[in-house]
């Protein structure tokens, strides 16, 4: 059995999710059985979208072994601080596999890191994309703004001039509340439900986002991506997101949004591909 437990909650978003569910999914085809392990009901939920029909909810990254059993493998995406449990679990687990979370960010007790920029066989790529954005989709002549799921400081509502005549569409995320996006609507003309995230990430010809993971996404889709910086991004992730030809803004820089869309955004990037190969090494690893 394998057991993945992504970090996620309503001041965190979703993007773990995501990579989890591509994971989850492969493992499946392949006749491995496993089971999402979350920190959050709602994210649970959210997961069904995705593929993942089933899951488990737990306290924290300390509460792995209170689902998993001695012998099973895990994978674990999470910032939290193990408090030394991360000890045990390589001790009585299988395989251990653990998403790095930072640049410098080691193997600790033998598990197996996956990582931005793994280029030997003692890792893996984190770079984990649904095959669904690989498909050639018609593109709409559409700007789409996504956030991240969440947006507890309202980030979006502070900086509604920002967007002001700006003909950008508003893809909510999953923890909007209802008031929340009630004030959002006085500000766009076009609002689109969390459930078309897939869609529109794959058929809309520009994503604005501050979400690193859609901002992936998106690239690999054929759109033209701004990312906004709303938060530091690593320097690893930074320079992919360089590579991909994705446009970097600091916060919400309006008159530099506008010169880019003045000058569009070249489409000759760097190829990522598909996540089989990140299961295939996984499977080999249990």
């Amino acid at each position: 059995m394998v057991y993945y437990y992504a970090f996620t909650g309503h001041k965190h978003g979703l993007d773990r999710v995501k990579k989890a569910a591509v994971i989850l999914n492969k493992l499946r085809e392949n006749g491995i059985e496993s089971m999402l392990l979350v920190n959050d009901f709602r994210a649970g939920l959210v997961a069904r979208e995705f593929g993942v029909s089933e899951s488990v909810t737990i306290e924290t990254i300390q509460d792995i072994d209170a689902i998993a059993q001695t012998g099973d493998s895990v994978i674990i995406d999470s910032p939290e601080d193990d408090h030394g449990r991360l000890v045990k679990y390589c001790s009585d687990f299988k395989a251990v596999f653990r998403f790095a979370q930072s640049p410098d960010d080691k193997s600790i007790h033998g598990e197996t890191m996956l990582t931005i920029d793994c280029d030997d066989e003692s890792c893996i790529s984190s770079i984990i994309v649904d095959d669904i954005y690989f498909e050639t989709d018609k593109k709409e002549e559409r700007t789409v703004f996504f956030l991240n799921d969440s947006d507890a400081d309202k980030l979006i509502l502070n900086n509604a001039d920002f967007f002001k005549d700006s003909g950008m569409e508003l893809l909510l995320g999953h923890y909007f509340y209802v008031k929340y996006e009630d004030d959002l609507a006085k500000i766009f003309d076009t609002l689109h439900e969390p459930e078309e995230y897939m869609d529109l990430i794959c058929s809309s010809r520009r994503v604005v986002t501050a979400s690193f993971q859609t901002a992936v996404e998106a690239s690999v889709a054929g759109a033209e991506v701004i990312f906004i910086e709303t938060n530091p991004v690593n320097i690893k992730e930074k320079k992919l997101l360089v590579l991909l030809k994705v446009i970097l803004i600091e916060s919400f820089d309006k008159e530099t949004f506008e010169q880019i869309i003045i000058e569009s955004v070249s489409r000759d990037t760097i190829t990522i591909g598909r996540s089989d190969t990140i299961v295939t090494k996984m499977i080999n690893r249990l």
